[in-house]
């Protein structure tokens, strides 16, 4: 290509050499000498071990694209370090060729069995050695792409998955998730006699504070309410935007009194938070009202449970607002 010299297009391959680790496993020196001498000649990295122990050493401190493993070795064969390799999650898809002298079909077969990729016997041919290679190499190369792609493919469905569920503006969960989270929890309360709260929330004048100030400074107050709900809650609970400038609180194993107790530390904190153009406000502050309502206490399903926590807080609103309502 003009512009792009041959060196450039080479280091770019997938298969080059220059980027590529061989470990090479031989009790016997001269074996060892000259597979080095033969792929450090194509631009291998070479790393060397001397006995089954020493491989699995190296593996683990360098973590080579491919393995000539000799079989015949002493305190351990190259078949039980196969073996051993492949058996490991960090391990298991790196390739490995068998360098032996055996010739046996019993032996090839015990080299598949433990996990081999191919096999080349001794004295082997320099051209045959590093086709193999080549071959070995181009194949984990399209396995590791193979795996990148399918990393990316979940991470892009895990992001999908969090688009659908959650509110774009507070990145709080939407009503979709609500209603199918909270569901489940009820489910799981009746069979195991829990509790569960739910308090609903509604910031007040906050249709006077959008009339008044703009939607952009009405969507930071959103944010910055639905950061406080999110900050203030257990792992285990669930904040939801429920719709427009009302918001929800799951409590999961959580009484009246414990709900009660969380809603009153909300609303103090939004009441003694700074928000912008606040003293515009009827209040004078940007304040949130809360209704509460408790599984199985007061209602026995979905419907029931939103619905009283609703008019609860129909009945804050009522009361002057800037208040929490946990009894009808």
């Amino acid at each position: 290509m003009k512009g792009k010299s041959a060196s450039a297009t080479y280091d770019t391959m997938p298969n080059n050499p220059k980027s590529k680790s061989i470990l090479v496993v031989d009790d016997v020196p001269v074996n060892i000498q000259l597979l080095n001498t033969y792929l450090s000649s194509e631009g291998y990295n070479v790393v060397t071990a001397s006995d089954g122990a020493e491989a699995i050493e190296q593996v683990q401190q360098h973590a080579p694209d491919l393995i000539l493993l000799d079989v015949m070795m002493p305190k351990m064969n190259g078949f039980d370090v196969c073996k051993f390799l492949k058996s490991q999650e960090l391990t298991r898809f790196i390739p490995v060729i068998m360098v032996t002298a055996l010739n046996e079909v019993e032996d090839k077969v015990k080299g598949i069995d433990s996990g081999a990729d191919d096999f080349i016997s001794k004295p082997f041919n320099k051209l045959e050695l590093l086709a193999r290679v080549r071959s070995l190499l181009r194949i984990k190369y399209l396995h590791d792409e193979l795996q990148e792609k399918v990393i990316q493919l979940q991470q892009a469905k895990e992001e999908l998955r969090q688009l659908a569920i959650t509110d774009g503006l507070t990145g709080l969960y939407n009503y979709r998730y609500f209603k199918e989270q909270l569901e489940q929890e009820l489910n799981r309360a009746r069979r195991h006699e829990l509790n569960v709260s739910l308090t609903m929330i509604d910031i007040d004048h906050f249709k006077h504070y959008n009339d008044t100030n703009g939607h952009p400074a009405g969507d930071k107050v959103l944010k910055t309410i639905g950061a406080l709900l999110k900050d203030n809650i257990r792992n285990i609970d669930m904040a939801i935007r429920y719709g427009g400038e009302e918001f929800a609180l799951v409590l999961v194993e959580t009484n009246k009194d414990a709900a009660k107790i969380v809603a009153e530390k909300i609303r103090k904190l939004v009441e003694k938070s700074a928000f912008k153009f606040e003293k515009r406000q009827p209040l004078k502050k940007i304040t949130i009202s809360s209704g509460v309502a408790t599984f199985p206490g007061d209602a026995a399903d979905f419907d029931s449970l939103v619905n009283t926590a609703d008019q609860r807080l129909y009945l804050a609103k009522q009361a002057g607002r800037n208040t929490v309502i946990v009894h009808s």
